[in-house]
């Protein structure tokens, strides 16, 4: 049961919208997006006072936050403020910025069966490379931390839409849980609580997924470890719960091991196949560099790059008041992505200059316009094309793609004791 029903935490008797805040790697070059949430949810109970925002990570007093963090959980916890759904699903549906409804189901993944690093055989896996630098200050929050709320979104290749989308046809005899606005732009979202008939089929219905012969005939590939769930949000934070278990369990009985609430994490689940589901790609900006230079090392790390469409990746730049774009062919690697991350990483280690992962052209427009900063996207992937590349080649390079813009990302909401 790789994937099963948690006893769930909702909030009761509370402002919802003051409540729910997008993921706190968001919006990480633009301090007043937080502030306006800070603004907006002053004096109510609100998952901005039990998380990190990482724009905020280098700032000092990084473990008097965390001890606060820590502290307003228990609180949190002693006041009686969460009704607990015990061993439950919950059915999620988010209306976009755009109008369009994507629908996915919480609950919680063994990380048992996750393993993050490249090369993974597991039925969880990685979609991108993970930074393990960026895990020790996650573990930070984790390790003492007596909640967990996710913003992690995992994906499932359900062709036959046979796990979640059945639920939208039943939802009106489910129980409501929440129905509101989220702040700053995010849309709004509903959510039910699944009754317990309905886990059999859920439960019948991923075990079919992991189907050996089945997994083969869909991708045409023999002898290859059955992957059943992606990770498409929260890479990091999923990694750091994995390896926040790898430490405790050492300390467990067998029996023990099995049941102790830190070895699952709390996910949303959604189809790779849900219509309203896009891939929008994540953006590079350069910071503190000399942006014509950077010009310069780049076609001198890909000299036969050119301004004219050669049949390599397309990759826009932008300066200042200078755009381009540029197409990369020679030694470039599957994806534009990879081939542009290639680059600012060397040049970065020989040159110095800060990497930042944007949101959005118009963000990067803005952003590249102030002195010493340069910007560069690439066009989205295919998001059909992700489970084949990952089981046939490994995890992507990191930052590959986003699932919707910044504002359609997964607010706070649900949250679970893992202590």
């Amino acid at each position: 049961m790789i994937f099963k029903p948690a006893d769930i935490l909702i909030p009761k008797n509370i402002d919802f919208e003051k409540w729910s805040v997008v993921a706190c790697d968001q919006f990480t070059s633009e301090p007043e997006y937080w502030k306006k949430a800070a603004e907006l949810a002053e004096g109510s109970p609100s998952t901005l006072d039990i998380i990190f925002p990482e724009v905020f990570l280098e700032e000092p007093d990084a473990e008097g936050r965390i001890k606060k963090i820590n502290s307003t959980m228990s609180g949190y916890l002693n006041s009686g403020i969460f009704e607990e759904l015990k061993n439950s699903f919950v059915y999620v549906e988010r209306a976009q910025s755009n109008g369009r409804t994507r629908s996915g189901l919480v609950g919680m993944v063994d990380l048992e069966e996750y393993d993050y690093r490249r090369g993974s055989h597991s039925k969880i896996r990685a979609t991108e490379g993970t930074i393990i630098e960026r895990i020790p200050p996650r573990r930070k929050i984790r390790i003492n931390a007596p909640l967990e709320l996710p913003h992690i979104l995992m994906l499932i290749d359900d062709r036959k839409k046979t796990v979640i989308e059945p639920l939208k046809a039943s939802k009106s005899d489910f129980r409501k849980l929440y129905d509101f606005d989220l702040m700053l732009g995010g849309g709004r979202i509903s959510g039910y609580l699944v009754p317990e008939s309905e886990h059999e089929k859920i439960l019948g219905a991923i075990s079919a997924l992991c189907d050996k012969t089945e997994f083969e005939k869909k991708y045409g590939i023999p002898n290859k470890d059955v992957m059943v769930l992606a990770v498409g949000d929260g890479n990091h934070s999923l990694a750091t719960a994995k390896s926040c278990w790898d430490d405790i369990k050492k300390g467990l009985s067998g029996k023990e091991a099995k049941t102790h609430p830190a070895r699952y994490a709390l996910v949303e689940l959604e189809n790779i196949h849900d219509d309203a589901l896009e891939f929008e790609p994540i953006q590079r900006v350069l910071f503190d560099i000399d942006p014509e230079d950077v010009m310069s090392a780049l076609y001198k790390r890909y000299p036969r790059a050119s301004t004219d469409n050669n049949g390599g990746h397309r990759i826009r730049y932008k300066y200042g008041e200078t755009r381009g774009e540029v197409y990369i062919e020679d030694g470039a690697g599957n994806l534009a992505v990879g081939a542009i991350q290639d680059f600012l990483d060397e040049y970065i280690d020989q040159k110095g200059g800060r990497l930042d992962y944007i949101h959005g052209d118009d963000v990067v427009a803005t952003l590249a316009g102030e002195p010493r900063t340069i910007g560069f996207m690439v066009d989205p992937m295919e998001k059909n094309k992700l489970f084949e590349s990952v089981i046939m080649d490994g995890s992507l390079p990191r930052k590959t793609f986003s699932m919707g813009v910044a504002s359609d990302k997964r607010y706070y909401l649900e949250c679970r004791k893992i202590r």
